[in-house]
């Protein structure tokens, strides 16, 4: 089964972005992100977030810092919000030694953040924004010292230009887009009753989200937002479907 998210950009500047990227309002509105959110069970189970970034135009693509991959850059770095930026939040119940689930603890939640580089980051809260510690406290499997990875898949992609013209096939007339695309895996545990939890949070709800850097101008896209955006209101998240 898998889940889908249509992201949308926030609007509270999105004016004054506009006229910084020299672009209207229109074409930021235009920007296509597309998550797509499954249970793999190969070659582990994992919970595979796919991320698809579409651009409407070249100006835009121009300016957009987009990390190139690199194997050697795969490891737990800080502080990845500061540029482009692919981000999960996924929140539940804590999940006892014994594998059962506490029904006393449900505001704990993870930030998964991904640069499309390789580097990422998970942190775990135990509730909003909080320990308010930077850089956040790191999520750790069950030993307590070693902390959780993710895992790509083998198909990085590097970005692509698509031409689609229906009307004509003159270039003129032609819609071009930019396309940008990763996968990313979190380790999950199979917890009775149908229920996966990663490292001790189950998982209920979740949110992904994505930070965009344009040059000096940053923009946030999640299926809704608070005004102004802000990834951790769990007033937001989706039921998890998986």
């Amino acid at each position: 089964m898998s889940q889908t998210f249509d992201l949308c950009v926030a609007t509270d500047t999105i004016t004054n972005d506009a006229q910084q990227l020299g672009v209207t309002v229109d074409e930021l509105k235009r920007i296509g992100i597309h998550v797509s959110v499954k249970i793999v069970r190969h070659p582990i189970l994992q919970l595979q977030l796919s991320y698809q970034v579409a651009l409407p135009t070249q100006s835009l693509a121009t300016q957009f810092n987009w990390p190139t991959w690199q194997s050697a850059h795969v490891g737990f770095v800080d502080y990845l919000w500061e540029e482009t930026c692919l981000e999960c939040f996924i929140t539940g119940r804590l999940v006892n030694d014994d594998d059962t689930v506490s029904a006393d603890n449900t505001e704990s939640y993870i930030e998964m953040n991904a640069s499309p580089d390789g580097r990422y980051a998970l942190y775990q809260f135990e509730r909003y924004r909080h320990p308010n510690t930077l850089p956040p406290m790191p999520l750790y499997q069950p030993d307590g010292h070693t902390r959780i990875s993710v895992n790509w898949t083998d198909n990085i992609k590097p970005p692509v230009m698509s031409v689609k013209s229906p009307l004509s096939n003159t270039a003129s007339l032609a819609h071009k887009s930019y396309h940008y695309e990763r996968s990313v895996g979190l380790p999950l545990t199979q917890l009775p009753n149908q229920q996966y939890a990663i490292g001790h949070t189950t998982i209920k709800h979740l949110h992904p989200c994505v930070i965009l850097w344009f040059g000096e101008t940053a923009l946030y896209f999640a299926s809704s937002h608070a005004t102004p955006p802000d990834f951790h209101n769990r007033n937001y998240w989706s039921k998890f479907e998986g």
